[in-house]
């Protein structure tokens, strides 16, 4: 059974079992990566949680599409593996949000994503990929035979041709192990205030942060997203209008304990793979992360992290297929090397002065 709602003359609503697998298609990852930060720092899973709610709903409206809303993954891979604190978090996603608005209202966006170069931006990729996998790795080796549990139940789903919900299968599995252990937690509304992190936040590895951010926001969160909704929608919607919304969004949210976030094309991909073809799967989304959210607390706290290893694996994998998808693999693989001995900051620009100089060589042997 589906239900229709008019949206307009190119656009409608519809709520159907393809648009509620749909909506799980940009949950895979969400999830996952949202436990994860909550259960290793001190920030809050049910206003994480929220924020994503909000702006399903609201993106999913202005644009009428199925548009994406996903964690800005450099930042969320940095603050896992602790080089960046809560405080350095939130002002990262700031500062992005603040650029990405600047960006996207002067239509800025292509001009300064050819300087970047996909290679280096897959690169910065590779290396989250690395940095989640090492964090992973240690968490899963804390606990064994948790991981053990966690890493069999994800054969199981991968063989079963399921390989991109492997993580959020998992996620569900600990979930059931820790509410057997600890009970149902009562459900609790949450308390609103407004927070703005202090001076003491803005620090070297929170610049550094921010431009490997910057770097994969531009590629994925943009671009790519951009020219997926026109292949898969017949949309036109362009990379600084996206790049303006995801400004706009962390720059609200993040002061209500929400964390950085952004649109991106495997979401995107995600969604229309699972059977999403409305704005519908935003809102069936909004309403799923609203009532987790309200039911979360007490969960996170008692979450066996060498469960949460295998997690992190399994996102790895994601992103490092994603990363190696490039047009230069010597240089990607030394952006995400580089990148894990020393940070992304240093290997973003590492990566786009070797871009540049290979162009050149290039041009010059032509």
């Amino acid at each position: 059974m589906a239900i229709s709602i008019g949206y307009s003359s190119q656009r409608s609503l519809k709520f159907s079992f393809s648009e509620f697998t749909g909506a799980l298609g940009d949950s895979v990852t969400v999830f996952p990566v949202v436990v994860a930060i909550a259960a290793l720092t001190e920030l809050s899973l049910t206003h994480l949680l929220l924020g994503f709610a909000a702006f399903q709903i609201v993106w999913g409206l202005y644009y009428g599409l199925p548009v994406s809303v996903e964690p800005m993954k450099a930042l969320a891979a940095l603050v896992i593996a602790g080089a960046l604190t809560a405080g350095e978090l939130a002002v990262a996603g700031l500062l992005a949000g603040v650029v990405l608005l600047v960006v996207g209202w002067t239509g800025m966006l292509r001009r300064v994503e050819r300087y970047v170069g996909q290679p280096v931006i897959r690169g910065v990729q590779v290396a989250v990929a690395l940095i989640l996998l090492e964090t992973g790795v240690q968490l899963s080796l804390d606990g064994l035979p948790l991981a053990l549990i966690a890493t069999s139940v994800a054969a199981v789903v991968i063989i079963a041709g399921y390989q991109r919900a492997s993580a959020l299968v998992v996620l569900g599995v600990g979930i059931v192990f820790t509410v057997a252990q600890t009970g149902v937690p009562a459900p609790q509304l949450p308390t609103f205030t407004v927070n703005l992190p202090s001076l003491t936040s803005v620090t070297g590895a929170m610049l550094e942060g921010t431009i490997a951010q910057l770097a994969m926001t531009v590629g994925n969160a943009a671009v790519a997203t951009s020219l997926l909704l026109s292949d898969y929608y017949d949309a036109n919607v362009s990379s600084d209008e996206l790049a303006t919304s995801m400004g706009v969004m962390n720059l609200f949210a993040i002061p209500f304990g929400a964390m950085p976030m952004c649109h991106g094309s495997g979401g995107v991909a995600g969604k229309y793979a699972f059977g999403a073809r409305t704005a519908g799967s935003n809102l069936i989304l909004g309403v799923i992360y609203a009532v987790a959210a309200i039911l979360a607390v007490g969960v996170v706290a008692a979450f066996p992290l060498a469960m949460l290893g295998v997690v992190l694996v399994l996102i790895t994998i994601e992103l490092g297929r994603a990363g190696l998808d490039t047009e230069h693999m010597p240089l990607t693989l030394g952006v995400g090397i580089l990148g894990l001995i020393t940070n992304v900051g240093v290997a973003f620009s590492v990566g786009i002065v070797g871009h540049l100089v290979l162009n050149r060589i290039f041009q010059v042997s032509q």
